[in-house]
């Protein structure tokens, strides 16, 4: 089998202990006459909100109030800017508080100059654009967003425990309740985007953050698309999360999102992805051919779950709907189970 290296400029780089991603071949380019975003929203996103109900608000995973503020748009001096939260390849994050309402948020800072030199902007414009337009307890809001001449600044919602991968690196794994309540939450998520005729296509723990009752959030849009039609050619994602079809360079659709639910529910209960190897090679291989190897203590009901979403043929997974309905599912994470608060000094 021969595999292309990847030349593209748009291809994230491997996160540590993980495989880089697919590049984006087939994506047009964007002409270098100066960045352009998404019109600005008519009115601002956050309004007057009282400090004792930030959390409040936070909590139940809803933006803060619109109160009777008038202005047209947001910039800098809007916000008084806290700690750093992360930083990326094109910018960083920064805790930062609305000085009007004191609400609390996520500041992403982007350079401008970064993202034309890795000629991303329509990647870019395409994550600002579905991410402002998802309202779902399990999906990071983005409240809004602004620029400079330099800058370009996405207003998100602040998710108090970080990522998921951080999380799972220091737990080593998670418990078969506990897996099974991220993924059940995350499936309605999913199911709420396909509905909205998005497939995210970069399912993994890096992209997902706990919020302040631990709950799971989606966060990253940067490889989603819009696509009505469902059929899409592009190679993208993490590797080690990429399904048969998209490294075979078959078309693919939103079957792509459910095999991604298998690999996260298997890297929760292990600790690794179920397609690990020791070079790229292995990893498509065991990956095109489906070669999983489950560990004694994995239940029989998480391997038929997992058994039946890590299915070759796109068309024979189980739809999302019916995840919901799974007997794992069902026993380990019943309506209305939360997930757990961890002691960051207990394992």
């Amino acid at each position: 089998m021969n595999i292309n290296k990847c030349s593209c400029k748009e291809n994230r780089p491997p996160t540590a202990g993980r495989s880089g991603c697919g590049c984006n071949i087939n994506a047009p380019k964007i002409p270098m006459d100066g960045f352009k975003v998404p019109a600005a929203p008519v009115s601002r996103p956050l309004g007057k909100v009282n400090d004792n109900k930030e959390h409040q608000l936070a909590s139940q995973g809803a933006g803060p109030a619109k109160g009777d503020d008038k202005k047209k748009s947001w910039s800098l001096s809007d916000f008084d800017l806290g700690r750093p939260l992360g930083k990326g390849k094109f910018g960083n994050v920064y805790l930062a508080r609305e000085k009007e309402s004191h609400y609390v948020v996520a500041l992403k800072v982007l350079f401008k100059s970064q993202i034309l030199d890795s000629e991303i902007e329509h990647q870019v414009r395409r994550e600002v654009e579905i991410q402002c337009r998802l309202r779902h307890p399990n999906i990071l809001r983005m409240y809004g967003y602004f620029h400079d001449e330099k800058r370009i600044y996405l207003i998100l919602e602040y998710a108090k425990h970080g990522s998921m991968y951080k999380l799972l690196k220091e737990r080593e794994r998670f418990d078969e309740k506990t897996v099974a309540i991220y993924i059940r939450d995350l499936t309605k998520a999913l199911v709420y985007c396909h509905a909205k005729k998005v497939i995210h296509r970069d399912i993994k723990p890096e992209n997902l953050l706990i919020g302040h009752n631990w709950e799971l959030k989606i966060a990253d849009f940067g490889w989603s698309v819009h696509s009505p039609s469902s059929r899409r050619m592009t190679l993208c994602g993490t590797l080690d999360y990429l399904s048969p079809e998209m490294i075979e360079g078959k078309p693919h659709n939103y079957a792509v999102d459910i095999w991604s639910l298998g690999v996260l529910c298997y890297e929760l209960l292990v600790g690794l992805p179920p397609f690990d190897a020791k070079d790229s090679h292995q990893t498509y291989r065991k990956i095109r051919y489906v070669i999983i190897k489950y560990p004694d203590f994995i239940s029989e009901k998480a391997k038929d779950l997992m058994g039946k979403l890590l299915v070759i043929n796109p068309e024979q997974r189980l739809p999302l709907i019916n995840v919901l309905q799974h007997p794992w599912i069902t026993e380990n994470a019943p309506e209305g189970a939360q997930p757990p608060a961890f002691n960051p000094e207990q394992k």
